[in-house]
């Protein structure tokens, strides 16, 4: 089962066949309705009916605290959120971009609904590249989610992507933790996060030097080994549980043969044998080869979940065999 309602691209197609192709520099508008994002999220009071079940029906009430979230085109429910929650429409996802697009340099590569709406997000290019030796290419990228359901908050994120293998890479903004994060609770004010990004775009010049520190990191054999232990070998409680280390001997192996040489780009001469190699292997263990229920989950977990967090570790770990 697909997760992924609607998107639109340009350039590759991405992930498995999914989405309508783009020519470039196409409007906002058209992105909308080809990425299945020309409607609009609605709210309506909460309402119940009081009586017993099988009797005649009791009278209507409404419940003020909380909002019916539905879409204007289908009218299908999306959540049931408080009565403060703030939305973040399809429409100002896109819009974030249009002034970017414009005047920026940024380029919308892809844009889509995951969920039948609950999930949005449009990824664009920045036009900032580094490449490695051996030509390893690496583009920076901006990520732009939301969900109205209440599993993100409106989301801004520096993203790297590396051209050989498709692996995504959060970029650390300055001293946090790589993104922008707007709750619900909160109006989202474009601008405002444009500002707080604005100052973080020289983070990809930093970005750019770890990378390639990364790439003339060699390590032997019991580096490796025990890198991967540290990133892979993790309970999420105190006590190990023995299907979580079981797993975690299973990602082990499944990254130790990405990194020597199973992975895409694993031979170039930047990953061969080095930290970025390292890095590498466990980002495409994420993106494209950890267990997932769909294709559209991984893609899920991999920029919000679990992956995300499990790319994070092996980020620190990296940082520490440059420091």
């Amino acid at each position: 089962m697909h997760l992924v309602q609607s998107m639109a691209y340009v350039g590759q197609q991405p992930w498995h066949g999914l989405g309508n192709p783009l020519s470039p520099k196409q409007p906002i508008e058209v992105w909308a309705k080809q990425a299945g994002m020309d409607w609009a999220i609605e709210a309506a009071d909460v309402r119940f009916v009081s009586g017993n079940a099988g009797t005649n029906l009791g009278s209507i009430h409404v419940f003020p605290e909380q909002k019916v979230l539905y879409r204007s085109d289908t009218k299908a429910p999306l959540s049931v959120v408080s009565s403060r929650y703030q939305v973040v429409q399809p429409m100002d996802i896109l819009n974030f971009y249009r002034d970017l697009t414009e005047a920026g340099g940024f380029e919308l590569e892809t844009a889509g609904v995951l969920k039948s709406g609950k999930k949005l997000w449009a990824l664009a290019r920045t036009g900032q590249s580094v490449t490695l030796k051996g030509k390893d290419t690496v583009n920076g990228y901006l990520l732009l989610a939301t969900a109205c359901d209440g599993t993100l908050a409106t989301t801004a994120q520096f993203t790297s992507i590396r051209v050989v293998c498709n692996n995504t890479l959060s970029i650390a903004l300055g001293d946090s933790a790589g993104a922008i994060k707007v709750p619900h609770r909160s109006l989202f004010d474009a601008q405002a996060v444009k500002r707080q990004l604005g100052i973080c775009v020289s983070s990809w010049d930093s970005f750019m030097v770890r990378m390639k520190a990364l790439s003339e990191r060699k390590v032997s054999d019991a580096v490796a080994e025990k890198f991967l232990r540290r990133v892979l070998t993790y309970s999420p409680t105190s006590t190990p549980d023995r299907d979580a280390i079981a797993v975690s001997e299973r990602a082990i192996k499944a990254v130790s043969q990405l990194y020597t040489g199973g992975g895409r780009g694993a031979d170039l001469a930047s990953a061969s044998g080095t930290a970025f190699g390292l890095l590498n292997a466990v980002t495409e263990f994420t993106d494209h080869h950890r267990r997932a229920r769909s294709e559209d989950h991984r893609r899920d977990a991999a920029w919000f979940g679990a992956g995300a967090a499990m790319k994070q570790r092996a980020w620190d770990e990296a940082m520490k065999l440059i420091a």
